[in-house]
């Protein structure tokens, strides 16, 4: 390679990665890169704790300042005997309870009351209520009955499921047969299930931490069968995953210390997906690298030297597209939503120290393992080939010349007309269907129908009215004066019934309505009359002569909380999506210098979000039945899907800015750089598209919408938007591509008119 060459794929960034470069491939430094890093892995991990003990399953989501946060405080304070964690445990035998039935739940509420459990409030006194007036409980069919037994609040979600867990106990040893195990479909079993926010909760946390192994041993061995098929390479599929671990064995101390301090809060859905995130970026990251250097191989025999131009060549596309995700993650800070907040430090950190463990470990790796790197399909110069062949014997084989890659890159500098108008009909008609979405934010929806606390509530919902599951608590300051609240939510078209209104315990002026809601009270419809259920309360007091109503009216509850979530995801959404656009806009213009270049990327990356979003409700829908995909999902998929997709178009666009700055012509260049990113793009997308729909096997909606979702997004971006679309566009654009640099210049650049461009 002539020196021309070597100066030209290091243009902007040699003196940096230069550096870099010569350090972690010197034949002493490279191995002092690996014992730094196990060094600090090391002492890390022995002096802070890691992340998944500092796991914090029971924070908040909402702020201090929301509605129903600040309704729930108003009801803590007036109404306290209400106050607790409800575990509802619902008994149910579909052929009719029996009075034995009766009188071992009796007799259960008769042990809980004499020996409570620890934090336990309260129990029903089923056991001193006659025969008859507890039958009057009972569903309208005597088959089920509702047993609540009140926790205090503030325990955690371990300490919630060891209360539970000595609640079946109690139950088991008082029954002497187990009704939990029990199908609830057998109509001659006596079964019973616990849901309310106790058992939902703990059954909750409990999908989660069953969920962190299972992904973590589906992500490794996929990553690996599918880097063994495209690489051949045992050696090879095993650097990234050893980057990935040691990453990882850096990453967990770090936010385990932060959230010891309080600085972060972390969650077992947090560090699932940041697994996932590790593994899938972090394979790309590697694979850039990876195949810059076999390339550099096949024309170097020294192997410091092909690992230094590698190094070079590839490190300013890895830290842009690392420094991308970086900043459209870390964008997520300005959310409030505790969720989409609480994702910000732990992925944008660990994206930052991958790319670090990319542009460092694997070098260094590498440098030690030389070609051995890709046994047995190693790669070697022409020369090498030459003098192997003639040892064995044997003719000289042709290389592969990646037909394929070569084939699209002709056709996107021949057709770029009919190529972009096909991709956009392509990707414009998928995004169409995103309009037609609907969400929920139900979280038992996103739950298996096989789990216990989804189970009792199926029942509950069957038996009873679904809305005492969970009633809307409405509280209104009356100032002393008569009021007709009660009869106006008692006359709404989706009240089952309202309760007789408590006074406050500290200002008895201050009324409490339990309002039963005819609809399941976490469904999408039911907290959608929210708004009708403050306007009917605050019109009945301004009625009464109660002035400032607006501000004397309160609502409590699933449902309040619920109309919050999806108030501020709203709010949050049209805050952080201008952001991350915002931010990654500025790095495209710093790195391309080039405001068309910038536009054009940024909006197919856009365009195939909505296309991925609408494919997706497309299977979801039709294919699997869904009703409506989880509320978050849109703000999740686009912060991802952004920030990783224009990964691939950096790559790509960096190898043919380089090519058309040595005065390669621009439909050579664009040619060349689609046949030479086209392996690596492929075989990164496919990885990461596999790592994300590994969450589809999980037994969790949101994760399963999301994982579906991303993955398709990907594939979308590696086969149609990466090798057809932006190539195609920027062929199109000509020297205005590169618009205002003065790149556009240089002999080759092809103008729009061009006689290669046809339509």
């Amino acid at each position: 390679m002539d020196k021309e060459n070597v100066e030209s794929e290091t243009h902007g960034h040699s003196a940096l990665f230069g550096t870099l470069s010569r350090w972690v491939s010197g034949p002493v430094s490279r191995w002092v890169t690996v014992v730094v890093w196990i060094a600090l892995i090391g002492t890390l991990t022995f002096v802070w704790p890691s992340v998944t003990k500092e796991e914090n399953n029971a924070a908040q989501n909402l702020a201090a300042n929301e509605p129903s946060v600040i309704a729930e405080q108003l009801a803590a304070r007036e109404f306290p005997s209400g106050e607790g964690i409800p575990a509802l445990v619902v008994w149910n035998r579909e052929k009719g309870l029996s009075e034995k039935d009766i009188a071992s739940i009796q007799q259960i509420t008769q042990t809980l009351t004499d020996s409570p459990l620890p934090g336990q409030l309260s129990v029903p006194p089923y056991h001193k209520l006659p025969l008859p007036a507890l039958q009057a409980s009972l569903s309208p069919d005597g088959s089920t009955i509702v047993m609540p037994v009140l926790f205090q609040t503030g325990l955690e979600s371990d300490q919630l499921k060891e209360r539970l867990e000595q609640l079946t106990t109690t139950v088991k040893s008082t029954l002497a047969e187990d009704p939990f195990a029990a199908s609830s479909r057998d109509p001659e079993q006596l079964n019973a299930r616990i849901t309310g926010p106790a058992g939902i909760s703990v059954d909750a946390t409990g999908l989660f931490k069953d969920a962190d192994v299972s992904l973590l041993i589906a992500t490794v061995v996929l990553v690996l069968v599918l880097l063994l098929l495209i690489y051949r390479s045992p050696v090879l599929a095993l650097i990234p995953i050893i980057a990935v671990g040691f990453a990882y064995g850096l990453i967990s101390p770090i936010l385990g210390k932060l959230a010891q301090e309080g600085i972060i809060i972390v969650d077992s859905q947090s560090i699932s997906i940041m697994t996932v995130l590790l593994f899938g970026a972090g394979t790309d990251y590697c694979l850039f690298l990876i195949a810059r250097y076999r390339t550099y191989l096949t024309q170097e025999a020294d192997k410091r030297k092909a690992l230094i131009l590698a190094v070079k060549g590839s490190g300013g596309a890895i830290a842009m597209s690392g420094m991308t995700v970086v900043l459209s993650l870390a964008a997520l800070l300005l959310a409030k939503y505790g969720v989409y907040h609480r994702f910000a430090i732990p992925f944008s950190l660990s994206i930052l120290i991958m790319g670090l463990a990319s542009l460092t470990l694997v070098p260094a790796l590498l440098a030690i393992l030389g070609r051995a790197s890709f046994f047995p399909v190693i790669p070697r110069t022409d020369e090498m080939r030459r003098e192997r062949a003639a040892r064995k014997g044997k003719p000289l084989k042709a290389r592969k010349s990646g037909k394929l890659g070569g084939a699209v890159g002709t056709l996107v500098t021949k057709k770029p007309i009919a190529v972009t108008v096909l991709s956009l009909v392509l990707l414009g008609g998928l995004a169409a269907f995103t309009p037609g979405i609907k969400v929920t934010y139900d979280l038992l929806s996103s739950f298996p129908g096989d789990m216990p606390s989804r189970e009792g509530f199926a029942t509950l919902s069957d038996k009873f009215n679904p809305g005492s599951l969970a009633p809307v608590k409405v509280m209104i300051e009356t100032e002393g004066k008569s009021t007709e609240v009660g009869d106006a939510l008692a006359k709404l078209p989706y009240a089952a019934q309202v309760a007789e209104p408590k006074e406050g315990a500290k200002t008895p002026s201050i009324l409490a309505y339990e309002l039963e809601l005819t609809l399941n009270p976490y469904s999408y419809e039911a907290m959608g009359h929210i708004p009708d259920i403050r306007q009917t309360a605050v019109d009945a007091l301004s009625r009464a002569g109660v002035e400032g109503a607006e501000r004397k009216v309160w609502i409590s509850g699933q449902t309040a909380e619920q109309h919050d979530n999806e108030q501020v995801t709203d709010r949050d959404t049209l805050t952080v999506v201008p952001v991350i656009i915002a931010l990654i806009a500025l790095l495209l213009l710093v790195y391309l210098r080039s405001v068309i270049a910038m536009l054009y990327l940024i909006l197919t990356v856009v365009l195939s979000f909505f296309s991925a979003l609408g494919l997706g409700w497309l299977i979801l829908h039709y294919g699997f039945g869904a009703d409506a995909i989880q509320g978050a999902i849109p703000l999740y998929t686009f912060v991802f899907l952004v920030a990783l997709g224009e990964d691939y178009n950096i790559f790509m666009v960096s190898s043919i800015w380089q090519k058309v700055r040595r005065g390669v012509p621009l439909h050579t260049a664009v040619r060349e750089g689609v046949k030479e990113t086209g392996s690596v793009i492929t075989s990164a997308g496919i990885i990461l598209a596999g790592t994300f729909a590994v969450l589809t096997n999980l037994p969790i909606q949101v994760l399963l919408q999301f994982g579906l979702i991303t993955a398709l997004g990907v594939l979308l971006d590696t086969f149609l938007v990466r090798p057809f679309l932006v190539p195609a566009i920027t062929v199109l654009f000509g020297r205005l591509a590169f618009w205002p640099s003065r790149t556009g210049k240089l002999p080759g650049a092809a103008s729009r008119g061009s006689h290669e461009v046809q339509g």
